[in-house]
């Protein structure tokens, strides 16, 4: 059985025979048009060694590379080798990958058993997650995912930041003017009724000065451990990380292993310490600990007090995640607002000497605006991941409402919160994650264009071809279907993007991107609504019949496969 992978090796093969000293690798593209052939080399890698241009090279292999049981012809255009396909023998291999798929059947040698921990979310426990957190989520689950599929020992790690000035702010808030309230008295999700309490600080403390030094006392007394500033902070902290899980759990966010900076704030100390006795760092004569990172600047390490500041915190989290699982990747999904932070924190394990230092990377994505501009969380002025989802489902439950009048509340409410969480997490996930990101919610909701609900609709498009057909397909049936039969440009194209799927996961893993495959994702839906609306699938001539049913049920598994890949589930009616 050919596959995918077969076909590219089939041609790369029938490169070296006239090109025996290439070593390289081809990077396959679409030619613009169908009649300049299937697929495409550039040739400028191939005249790097030579004296001749990309275009005389592309042309003088043009003649050279005999047809084989893939290729057809080969013809040169400018600088770019264009093969034709045996359409037959093409279709065939890309069906039976997609149809016929076995488990592991996409692992990659370079990813495949190797460790990967990544660390997203980390959220503070004196506020509800907004959508920069939503983007942090998705962008955690979706490397995750296309990572795990491409057969890494993924573990999903989250620190959640439960100690701090943050958090001391809202115990000191409600302390005096919580009134004894709970969320339960107030009918309000914990998160939120502790993020008003730390809404409520920064507005007092305009009026109140003095609330800053309180809130300082009443940190100084939590790390003394006080009794009771402990237990005030318990029961903060808790409804936070109550409300927290919520959201976790509504927008499918999930983790193998959750620190907390409560338990883990100390370590690095002892570290520290040694790094002092073999002059990797100093001290500075108000007696902190001090490191030179060169052009990254100086870094303190302890404060002159000997208490941790929060790289002290990370070197020592560091040390314990190595000795629980010796990861071949640590991947941290952070903002790119602390590049700098983790610049200095990857140099600082470097100096160390640190086990696997080499291997430390920063998933760094923009910061995620309004159309009216950033959000402010001290000032109240943010888009809750709670309440943006909400808005967002009873946009979804009208336009379901328009196309389904009689469906009832509880599957409307179901499809409804499928489609909104599709919007947020596609448009969060279709961008580079290097770019910031404008957020409009109207446009990420539609049902046209590059948006999760148009891959849904398309999906629950291809779905009810399938379930008009009502038969069960026998995929081992592909050898006798004739699937030179798809001659139309709508299935070319459609077959040329199934045949990069592949590529498009290997791509997102290889830059921790997403977007390779939210792009190919809509690529693939465009392609197949415009075959969708030119031709019919059942009623045509009973052989071309089956051959389109099985190129329908090729893009339905691409498109659900994707769809889950990037942390969306998929709907079977819209």
């Amino acid at each position: 059985m050919m596959n995918i992978e077969q076909i590219k090796k089939e041609i790369f093969h029938s490169l070296k025979l006239v090109l025996p000293d290439f070593k390289g690798e081809l990077n396959f593209i679409i030619p613009p048009n169908l009649e300049m052939g299937d697929l495409g080399i550039g040739c400028f890698d191939l005249s790097l060694n030579s004296s001749k241009k990309p275009e005389e090279i592309a042309e003088i292999l043009s003649q050279k590379i005999k047809p084989s049981s893939v290729i057809e012809k080969v013809k040169n255009f400018g600088p770019y080798l264009n093969f034709f396909l045996k359409k037959d023998v093409w279709f065939k291999a890309i069906l039976e990958d997609i149809l016929l798929a076995k488990p592991g059947q996409y692992k990659e040698k370079d990813i495949k058993d190797k460790t990967i921990l990544i660390e997203f979310s980390s959220p503070n426990t004196n506020k509800p997650q907004h959508l920069g957190h939503l983007r942090n989520n998705s962008l955690g689950m979706a490397i995750s995912n296309i990572l795990s599929e491409l057969g890494a020992n993924v573990i999903k790690t989250n620190l959640i930041n439960d100690r701090g000035m943050h958090i001391i702010k809202a115990m000191l808030a409600w302390q005096k003017w919580g009134e004894r309230k709970t969320p339960q008295s107030e009918g309000k999700k914990p998160d939120h009724f502790v993020g008003d309490f730390y809404v409520l600080f920064e507005k007092k403390k305009e009026e109140i000065p003095s609330l800053v030094d309180e809130a300082h006392c009443l940190l100084k007394k939590w790390e003394e451990g006080d009794p009771k500033t402990i237990k005030l902070w318990q029961i903060i902290n808790n409804w936070a990380i109550e409300g927290i899980f919520e959201t976790y759990k509504k927008t499918g966010v999930k983790f193998d292993k959750i620190y907390y900076e409560s338990e883990i704030y100390e370590l690095g100390k002892s570290i520290i310490k040694k790094a002092l006795k073999k002059g990797a760092a100093y001290k500075r004569e108000d007696g902190a600990i001090e490191i030179d990172l060169g052009d990254l600047g100086k870094r303190v390490l302890l404060r002159a007090d000997k208490t941790s500041v929060y790289i002290t915190q990370d070197i020592g989290l560091a040390y314990l995640r190595w000795q629980e699982y010796q990861p071949d990747k640590m991947i941290y999904v952070v903002a790119s607002e602390q590049d700098h932070y983790f610049q200095s924190l990857f140099k600082i394990l470097e100096l160390l000497d640190f086990p696997g230092a080499k291997n430390y990377y920063h998933l760094s994505y923009g910061i995620v605006f309004l159309p009216e501009g950033r959000m402010k969380s001290r000032e109240g002025k943010v888009v809750e991941i709670d309440d943006f989802i909400l808005e967002m489902e009873n946009l979804a439950k009208k336009e379901i409402s328009t196309r389904w009048p009689n469906i009832s509340s509880d599957e409307l409410s179901e499809r409804a919160l499928k489609i909104a969480l599709a919007a947020v997490k596609f448009y969060l996930l279709y961008f580079k994650p290097s770019r910031p990101i404008i957020y409009k919610p109207k446009e990420s909701i539609s049902f046209e264009g590059a948006t999760g609900p148009y891959l849904l609709y398309t999906y629950a498009r291809a779905r009810s071809i399938l379930e008009k057909w009502g038969k069960e397909i026998d995929f081992n049936d592909i050898n006798e279907i004739d699937l030179s039969l798809l001659k139309t440009k709508e299935e070319l194209k459609i077959m040329e993007s199934l045949f990069f799927w592949p590529e498009a996961i290997k791509q997102s893993a290889k830059n921790y991107n997403p977007a390779y495959l939210s792009q190919a994702l809509i690529k693939l839906a465009q392609n197949f609504n415009e075959f969708y609306h030119f031709h019919k699938v059942i009623g045509s001539e009973e052989k071309l019949e089956k051959a389109r049913l099985l190129m329908v049920n090729a893009v339905c598994q691409i498109l659900k496969k994707g769809l889950n890949l990037l942390g969306i589930e998929t709907i079977e009616k819209m």
